[in-house]
């Protein structure tokens, strides 16, 4: 076992190790790692917290927590900050996202599953809570905050909404916290899929702004406001079913402009894209999202693609460059064709009517589609996080949401990555 796991570990050839599992078949009830969003602490250390399980839908999904203090080159132990040690000891906690306040109040918050299933029991929960002023040496008690319904959400108000957040939330202009979120619209009132594959459960793009984090209010006094709600969600048409939508996971940067720029992950085969002139308070139809104006879309399975800001206001697109029909799959085959990672850099163009343009795409990485884990699992680049400090920019990703790793993104890298100009596309 040691062996396979030193192999596979190095198999992407990756710059940091933040998390090895204790087994390759589940037993250690650690060999699912997912969501992995690192961020800079209060304290100046790094500090991630992830959904860790014995693999993904298991039932024993929990949040963790660890920190590094030596710029990731070691990580704590993963402490359980909600959710079950194993399956079976309760109802399990999933896609755990950070907010700090101004007094360094550290709030984890997440998707708490309460024994009903609607869509599915990963995505059917309470919002819940726990959160550290001692930079993450103890933790308060889980509580609930209140949720409004919406329209999307099942008829019976004791059914949970369905709901994802999945990056690391920004600042809007007044410094609240702002993110966008995955709404999975209940089966009772969603447009019926037309195959069985959970791809074609219709979802919508939604957005929250956290009114009185800094405030330092206890988990059930959080005040939430939404955007993009209800009939004015962001969707986009299925590749085979345009009145269902699927749109799902939504990425945000600033633009210089003070514009929000958003991407978000379909079932179209290409990335699409929405923005906000008013700060996230409303948003434009979504697009296909292209290389430039009149270029050509950017292919993605069904699968996350986060956009990051480099330091120098460049920015970079993580994506897997098809269309789900990868060596043969079919798009519906998600397990397969969510390899390898593509990084294209993009740039902002003022006056365009896609405010970034981007390079064309370079593999960053990829694990030669070799299967580890529970679920034998070939997906890599997914769910991951960003950070840039002190020069150096990281791409944080579970490989086969298994293993926990960093990647460096040097200039030396993106140094053959180029973005036309507004002269070059007439």
């Amino acid at each position: 076992m040691e062996e396979i796991l030193k192999r596979e570990l190095w198999r992407s050839e990756p710059d940091y190790i933040v998390y090895v599992p204790q087994s390759l078949d589940g037993s250690t009830f650690d060999t699912g790692n997912e969501h992995f969003l690192v961020f800079d602490g209060p304290d100046g250390s790094l500090m991630a917290v992830w959904t860790q399980s014995s693999y993904e839908g298991a039932g024993d999904h929990r949040i963790v927590f660890s920190r590094s203090e030596d710029e990731g080159l070691t990580w704590s132990p993963p402490r359980r900050i909600a959710g079950p040690a194993e399956p079976g000891e309760g109802f399990m906690a999933s896609w755990g996202f950070p907010l700090i306040s101004k007094s360094g109040r550290i709030y984890v918050i997440y998707n708490q599953y309460q024994g009903i299933d609607d869509v599915i029991h990963q995505h059917t929960g309470t919002m819940d809570c726990v959160y550290s002023d001692d930079n993450g040496v103890t933790w308060s008690e889980p509580e609930t905050i209140p949720m409004k319904r919406s329209p999307y959400d099942h008829p019976d108000p004791w059914v949970p909404s369905n709901w994802i957040v999945w990056q690391k939330p920004i600042r809007d202009l007044q410094g609240r916290w702002f993110t966008g979120f995955t709404r999975w619209v209940s089966k009772a009132v969603r447009t019926p899929p037309h195959n069985n594959s959970w791809t074609a459960w219709e979802s919508v793009v939604e957005f929250m702004r956290f009114e009185n984090i800094d405030d330092d209010p206890p988990p059930h006094e959080i005040q939430i406001t939404y955007s993009a709600w209800g009939k004015r969600a962001l969707r986009v048409p299925h590749y085979s079913n345009p009145l269902l939508s699927i749109a799902q996971e939504p990425s945000l940067v600033r633009l210089p402009d003070q514009r929000l720029f958003c991407v978000m992950r379909t079932m179209s085969g290409y990335i699409w894209y929405s923005l906000s002139e008013d700060d996230g308070y409303t948003w434009c139809a979504p697009r296909p999202l292209l290389r430039h104006d009149y270029g050509l879309p950017i292919l993605q399975p069904l699968c996350c693609c986060p956009i990051y800001p480099l330091p120098d206001g460049r920015y970079i697109l993580l994506h897997h460059n098809n269309d789900g029909r990868f060596q043969g799959c079919t798009p519906e085959d998600t397990s397969l064709n969510r390899r390898p990672a593509y990084i294209a850099l993009g740039e902002y163009r003022p006056g365009a009517e896609q405010p970034i343009w981007f390079s064309e795409s370079k593999v960053l990485m990829d694990n030669d589609g070799v299967g580890i884990g529970p679920r034998d699992r070939t997906d890599i680049g997914v769910y991951p996080s960003f950070t840039s400090r002190q020069g150096n920019n990281v791409l944080w990703h579970p490989d086969r949401k298994f293993f926990l790793v960093g990647k460096k993104i040097t200039e030396e890298w993106l140094a053959d990555l180029y973005v036309p100009s507004l002269d070059e596309i007439k």
